[in-house]
């Protein structure tokens, strides 16, 4: 009776670890897809509406998800007390859950983020491009992951129940 109860709950433990991993991907999608949506919007008000940047990222922290809308508030903050919009953007983009390589475009973006319309635009439009790719290729890559991570974690499980009876 011990035996079953620790095999269901390793099985259980099993199918836990794949959700985590499976909400961690998704959140880590929704994060890439709000910045870039939001980045976008971003580029247009420079162009358009020519809003001045500590406004126009608190407007931008209220339209988008919870890891966006957390990145550009910590910027619009630090701007505001003064600080150099650069370092407050390069800090801000460190807590974002992106891979390494997207979290580094981002933070780059901080230092080209003054001078004219045009450079700030191009810089931006930059930054989307390279983050458009990368969630394409997260969206490619995202059915072999789930049937990967569901592969180990339930072998693994299943393993280790086999060991434990």
């Amino acid at each position: 009776m011990v035996k079953l109860i620790g095999s269901v709950l390793i099985f259980a433990g099993g199918l836990l670890a794949r959700q985590c991993r499976r909400a961690e991907c998704r959140r880590r999608l929704e994060a890439l897809s709000d910045l870039l949506s939001s980045l976008r919007r971003m580029g247009e008000e420079i162009r358009m509406a020519r809003t001045p940047l500590p406004l126009m990222l608190e407007r931008l922290a209220s339209g988008c998800g919870p890891e966006a809308g957390a990145f550009f508030r910590a910027a619009a903050s630090a701007a505001k007390q003064g600080e150099r919009l650069p370092e407050a953007w390069k800090q801000a983009a460190e807590a974002l859950p992106l891979p390494e390589a997207d979290r580094m475009a981002v933070a780059a973006l901080g230092e080209d983020l003054h001078g004219d319309e045009e450079t700030i635009c191009k810089a931006i439009s930059l930054v989307t491009y390279q983050l458009t790719k990368a969630l394409e290729e997260s969206l490619r890559r995202k059915p072999e992951e789930d049937k990967r991570t569901a592969a180990v974690c339930l072998s693994g499980a299943a393993l280790l129940v086999i060991l434990l009876l």
